[in-house]
């Protein structure tokens, strides 16, 4: 009874600081404008104002856990309509409208990927394979995921792999645990496969929709062209070491409980043996995901494909698994809607802040911080700004609210616009701190291994290990491999 007591008085707390954020924020008196290099006067309305105390409530409620995920979602929704905050006569449509966003729609196909996974036998198949390979050293599990994820981030997006990857490594974990308990081991291995799908997904344009976003304002701006090669060049070496560091930090933050799993290498034999021979829906299955995801490649590649939008592409494979009774009813009632509804309340929120210029007003006052700074300064500014941004609302938001600042000011201080592209789609890919950051953390904590407080806190470290990396990339490793960092002159 005490630690019921207990746990309702922090909840009521925690509920009653998010209201009193939100309270104190939309009746402050104005903030100072914001004026970025060329003149232009950024004004912090009313509207906008109250939009930063909505986030500042939902950010509190999501990283306390107040009320199950997706119901602040529903929240910030709900805010939006009760304060007409949307500078339009139409708040309370969009505002709800942002729900059925074709992203949220990329991350429900994506979901299914996995129940079909899981479904079919697939997950276990290839669990128990990769079992076999790395052996039973916890340390090579936990490595071996991993690599794995970043890997496959490299010709999928990223959410479709975290969606996919998640039922096989369920299946890897009920071998190390088979009461499904919350280990140590079980929370490293899920924050593992988040964190390591965003370090995998900066490499190539084809692990997530930032990279197209930040090569054409780029090109819009400065009139040259990034190619795909070149991301990949510069970005490879990033996400091999991030892989790396994130599992060494794993090692270290949620030390698995066992070295080893005795025996496991057999049991794991064992069981695949079990599963007999490939069955037709398993066939079916990878026919129909990778025919999607070899559609969604090409689209890189092929501009007369650029009509196919990828949530189509990614719903139709969800159409098709019905279709072949692959799935049924009963396994809608397997996805889970706690975690789309969080992704709806990421996307109302993350238009909300863009629509009422409260995410340019952020954007202008910190990055002008930094006009008369060294270029390094600068340069690590803006790469902090980003990674928080990307945090809070849609990264490609946050890419297309910061990099036209950034790369406006950039000349002031002689920096090449290059490193400044660059540093954006490493920040923007790796958001470590909030389930909201990136859908593979949604996913992850889908696992019920952690809590989003404990992802908060384990992302702190992650994120600071993640600076360090960027800035000896940008100081030493990358000028020697022929990035431009100053401009001539």
């Amino acid at each position: 009874m005490g630690t019921t007591s207990d746990f309702d008085k922090k909840r009521l707390i925690f509920i009653s600081l998010g209201l009193f954020l939100f309270l104190i924020v939309h009746i402050a008196p104005d903030f100072p404008n914001a004026v970025d290099p060329t003149g232009e006067v950024v004004v912090l309305s009313s509207n906008a104002k109250t939009a930063l105390g909505l986030f500042l409530l939902a950010a509190t409620w999501w990283v306390f856990e107040v009320v199950p995920i997706g119901v602040t979602g529903i929240m910030i929704a709900v805010m939006q309509s009760i304060f007409a905050i949307r500078d339009n006569p139409d708040y309370p449509q969009i505002a709800f409208m942002n729900f059925m966003d074709p992203n949220v729609w990329f991350i429900l196909g994506s979901i299914v990927f996995g129940l079909v996974f899981t479904k079919t036998g697939l997950a276990k198949r290839l669990a128990y394979k990769m079992l076999i390979l790395v052996g039973e050293k916890t340390s090579m599990i936990y490595l071996g995921s991993f690599i794995m994820t970043a890997s496959l981030t490299l010709i999928m997006a990223h959410t479709a792999v975290a969606a996919t990857l998640y039922p096989l490594f369920m299946a890897i974990y009920a071998l190390y645990d088979e009461d499904n308990k919350t280990t140590k081991f079980g929370k490293g291995l899920f924050i593992g496969m988040a964190f390591t799908a965003g370090a995998g997904s900066i490499i190539t344009l084809l692990g997530a929709a930032r990279g197209a976003v930040a090569l054409g304002f780029y090109k819009d701006i400065i009139g040259r062209e990034i190619t795909f090669f070149e991301v990949t060049k510069y970005m490879f070496p990033v996400g091999v070491v991030m892989v790396f560091v994130l599992w060494a930090y794993m090692m270290v933050l949620f030390k698995p409980e066992k070295k080893t799993i005795p025996g496991l290498r057999d049991r794991a034999q064992t069981l695949y043996s079990r599963l007999g021979n490939i069955t037709r829906n398993e066939v079916l299955a990878i026919v129909i995901v990778f025919s999607s995801i070899a559609i969604l490649s090409l689209k890189s590649f092929i501009p007369e494909l650029g009509f196919l939008n990828k949530s189509a592409v990614i719903l139709c494979t969800t159409v098709l698994f019905f279709l072949f009774d692959i799935l049924d009813i009963k396994d809608l009632e397997e996805i889970p809607w706690n975690i789309i509804l969080l992704f709806g309340g990421a996307m109302s929120i993350g238009f909300c802040l863009y629509e009422t210029g409260a995410a340019k007003w952020m954007a202008i006052h910190w990055l002008s911080m930094f006009q008369e700074a060294h270029w390094f300064v600068f340069a690590m500014g803006i790469t902090f700004f980003i990674l928080i941004l990307t945090n809070l609302i849609m990264n490609v938001a946050a890419i297309s609210i910061s990099l036209p600042v950034a790369l406006i000011i950039a000349p002031y201080l002689g920096v090449a616009p290059e490193i400044i592209v660059f540093l954006a789609l490493a920040a923007a890919g790796m958001p470590f701190l909030f389930l909201v950051g990136a859908a593979p953390n949604a996913i992850a904590y889908n696992s019920g291994q952690f809590t989003s407080g404990e992802f908060f806190m384990s992302g702190i470290p992650a994120s600071i290990l993640l600076m360090i990396v960027l800035a000896f990339f940008t100081y030493f490793i990358w000028p020697v491999m022929g990035m431009p960092i100053l401009l001539p002159g």
